[in-house]
Parts: structure tokens; C-alpha cells; sequence
């Protein structure tokens, strides 16, 4: 008898320093599991309580990606899929290849190609697995289409809007907790549904929920969908709570000089490590094809229609908002990059600002910024259209007309509306430079 209980209790005690070194062996562990969905792809996030040791395959018949996380405790309870999800079917747990071990099998609708990396901490979060899914079927790049679109008869002009951060990255945070990447959608959305109101005019949102779009890829999406022009909204923020006010930014081809643009070129970088792109700091290609088109004259023009439009965009926002600077700021910031799309950035408020902050959060607010930036791009593209758009017609149908104001002079009102001023006093038969206050000047199209 007392053998046998000796028995028992080695094979207990076997039993116990089994799961003792397996606990052991299992270091790691799964925090919690986020999924982020989009409308071309899906990205998983796993927190983890330190950095993990992982590996991955793919298997057909059905589509699969298998996950293996090393020295991490088995998680059972995984998030549903949701069905707006285009990529990921089903997200649930399976035997590990060995103990200690967690695997996890993504069970896919589609063709999918995965990136599959790790992230340090950095702003709220801890190290993190991140898994980004790619529908293949959505492969073709920026550079495969053609730049010069087929010429139509009275097209919408594009006007791109991108709502600056989203999903893991939620930009500049406000002291009572509002998210940036919230106060930028809201303006974002209401944008957009002026722009779609406007005949003549269409919107394409570069996000549309709560996801994260890589800075270089911004652009590209606005490229694919032929877009006019560009406009970035963001919510500004500062290591003070005192700077308040909207201000409006530029491409420089320089850093920045003021403080608070390098404080934005910084939150830039910072952005693209909270998004998950591992190689932010290594990806120089979008500085390489910037560098193979500056010689383009399409830069040129990008950078001096961008200018334009911010002064007019300064000059409505005036109209609603406390302003931080009066004139155009230069960053050189990515998402302005695009050689050939006009665009701006626009900072609607200091969301580091506890007065400005409830501010940025009211509807009433929101509709303001939204009203100013839509009149500043709709006047400036009503006063210079491209030549196969609904408002090339209408802009020669209606011949623009100026009143003659106080301290204007003829070249004055040419470089308002991007004409010369001998194409001015053609059109208006003048045989000297001499205008007077009162006098209507019919404005030729560009």
C-alpha cells in the first residue's frame, strides 16, 4: 500500500513539474486582439506582453494563414469577424505545433497576400503582432496608371479627402481623452457631403471608417481615383495647451523651420509606427519617386495651385475659426507628396487645447471647418477649371467678373485668377494698365 501511494505521488509530482515547465516555457502573452477592417484589407493586432516569436504559412483548399506564436500562453477566445469583413472569414485557435506554443488559423474569403511583423512600444501600446491582409485582387499600383486621364466632356473634378490617422493610430489625443482620428472623419464626412452636393464636384474619402491608411499610400489611392486635388484634415497638438487656432500647410522640399511644423514632421513618423508600418524609417521609395519627378513641371504646378488654394482656405477659415497663422506653413509632410495632385493640409484646431477641444467635438463647429475648406477649393477650381470639366463649361458660358476694389491694380487681379494682364486688357479692349475703382473687368478663362 505504501508503495502504491508512492507511486501516486511521483506521478502527481511528474504531473505538476509537466505543467510547471510548460507554464514556464510559455513566457509571452496574448493581451488582447483587436481587428481593424477596410475596404481592401484587414489588419489584426495582438498585444502582447513582450515582443513575440512568431512564424506563419499559407494552406488552400480552404484558404488559410496559420500563425505560430512561440513561448506564448494558448489562447482559446478570439474576436468574431464581423460581416463587412471582405478578407477574413473566421479567427480561431488550433493545436500548437508545441507546448508553450499558441497557434492561430485566419480562415480567408479570398486571395490574400499577409505582411506579418512586429511592433515596439510606442504612444499607448505595448508590443504588438501585427497582421495585415491584402486582397490581391487589388494589386495594381499608382504607377501602372497613366498619368494624362482621357479627356471627357463636363467631368466632375475629383476632389480626394483624407481624414488623418485612424484604426491603431489615434493621432494627437485631447485632455478630456477625444480621439484626433474621431474629430477628423467627422470633418472628413461632412466635407465630403458638400463636395457631392456641389454639381460639378465629386468626393473620394481615402478612409471612410475607423482604419489606418500608410501616409505614402494616401496619396496613391487619390492618384488611383484620378483626383484633382487633395485635402488633409487633422487636428493639430503641442507639448503646451496654450497654442490655439486653424492654420493651413504646404509641400516644402525642405524641413521645417518653425517649431510647430517640426513638431508635425515628428507626429508624421510617430503616425506610421502607431499604424503598424514597420519600415518607416527605411522605406526611402516614396523619396526616390519624389526625386525622379521633381524635374516634372506637374510638381511645379501641384506646389503653386496648393499654395493658392491654402491662401483661400486661410482666408474662409478666418471667417469661423481663432487662426494660429495667417499665411501658408511648409512641412514636408508625405501625404503632400504627390507629384501630380494639388493638395493641402489643413490643422482645424489644437486638440492639446481644453477650450478648443470641446470646440473641434461640436456638430456646429464641425460644419463651419467644413464649409470654409469646401469654399476655398470650390472657388478656386470655379476661377480655374480644368478644360474638360462641368465648370470649364459653365465658367464659358458665365465670363467671370471683377469689380475693381480699393488698392487693386491690374496685375493684382491677374494674379488672383492665374491670368497675364495682357490677356485681361485683351479680352477687355484697355490700351494701358490704368484701372479705377468701380471698374468691371470681364475675367478670360485661364
Amino acid at each position: 500500500m505504501l508503495k502504491i501511494i508512492i507511486t501516486a505521488s511521483k506521478a502527481t509530482l511528474c504531473a505538476m513539474l509537466l505543467l510547471w515547465a510548460t507554464v514556464a516555457a510559455a513566457k509571452n502573452t496574448i493581451e488582447n486582439v483587436r481587428v481593424w477592417p477596410s475596404p481592401d484589407s484587414t489588419r489584426v493586432v495582438f498585444d502582447m506582453q513582450e515582443k513575440p516569436d512568431f512564424s506563419y504559412f499559407m494552406l488552400k483548399n480552404p484558404l488559410r494563414l496559420v500563425v505560430d506564436i512561440n513561448n506564448t500562453a494558448h489562447r482559446k477566445d478570439y474576436p468574431a469577424i464581423e460581416k463587412k469583413h471582405q478578407i477574413v472569414d473566421k479567427i480561431r485557435p488550433s493545436t500548437p505545433k508545441k507546448s508553450g506554443s499558441t497557434r492561430v488559423v485566419f480562415e480567408l474569403l479570398k486571395a490574400t497576400k499577409p505582411v506579418i511583423f512586429s511592433l515596439a512600444p510606442t504612444g499607448p501600446y505595448k508590443d504588438r503582432l501585427v497582421i495585415d491582409l491584402y486582397d490581391k485582387s487589388d494589386g495594381q499600383q499608382a504607377q501602372n496608371i497613366p498619368k494624362n486621364r482621357v479627356l471627357e466632356t463636363n467631368r466632375d473634378i475629383v476632389i480626394a479627402i483624407d481624414a488623418g490617422h485612424g484604426g491603431e493610430d489615434p493621432g494627437s489625443i485631447g485632455p478630456s481623452g477625444t480621439y484626433e482620428k474621431d474629430i477628423t472623419l467627422q470633418v472628413a464626412k461632412r466635407l465630403e457631403r458638400l463636395i457631392n452636393a456641389e454639381r460639378g464636384m465629386q468626393a473620394y474619402m481615402v478612409r471612410s471608417g475607423d482604419y489606418y491608411v500608410k501616409l505614402n499610400n494616401r496619396s496613391t489611392k487619390a492618384r488611383k481615383r484620378k483626383a484633382d486635388f487633395l485635402v488633409s484634415i487633422h487636428a493639430d497638438a503641442f507639448t503646451s495647451p496654450q497654442p490655439r487656432g486653424a492654420s493651413v500647410w504646404v509641400l516644402s522640399l525642405r524641413r521645417a523651420n518653425s517649431e510647430i511644423g517640426k513638431w508635425i514632421e515628428d507626429r508624421e513618423k510617430h503616425s506610421e509606427l502607431l499604424g503598424g508600418a514597420a519600415d518607416a524609417i527605411r522605406d526611402t521609395a516614396s523619396e526616390k519617386y519624389l526625386a525622379q519627378t521633381l524635374l516634372d513641371m506637374s510638381m511645379d504646378h501641384s506646389m503653386k495651385t496648393g499654395f493658392k488654394v491654402a491662401e483661400e482656405a486661410i482666408k474662409e477659415l478666418r471667417k469661423v475659426a481663432k487662426m494660429h497663422k495667417r499665411y501658408p506653413q511648409a512641412a514636408s509632410l508625405a501625404v503632400l507628396k504627390s507629384p501630380d495632385i494639388p493638395s493641402i493640409l489643413v490643422e482645424t484646431g489644437f486638440i492639446s487645447n481644453p477650450q478648443e477641444e470641446r470646440l473641434l467635438k461640436t456638430a456646429a463647429h464641425q460644419e463651419k471647418l467644413a464649409k470654409a475648406v469646401f469654399r476655398s477649393i470650390r472657388g478656386y477650381y470655379r476661377n480655374n477649371p480644368p478644360d474638360d470639366s462641368l465648370f470649364a463649361t459653365i465658367k464659358a458660358q458665365n465670363p467671370t467678373r471683377h469689380k475693381i476694389r480699393r488698392g487693386e491694380s491690374l496685375s493684382v487681379v491677374a494674379s488672383r485668377y492665374g491670368v497675364s494682364v495682357g490677356a485681361i486688357k485683351r479680352v477687355n479692349k484697355l490700351k494701358t494698365d490704368t484701372v479705377y475703382i468701380g471698374q468691371v473687368l470681364t475675367i478670360p478663362n485661364t
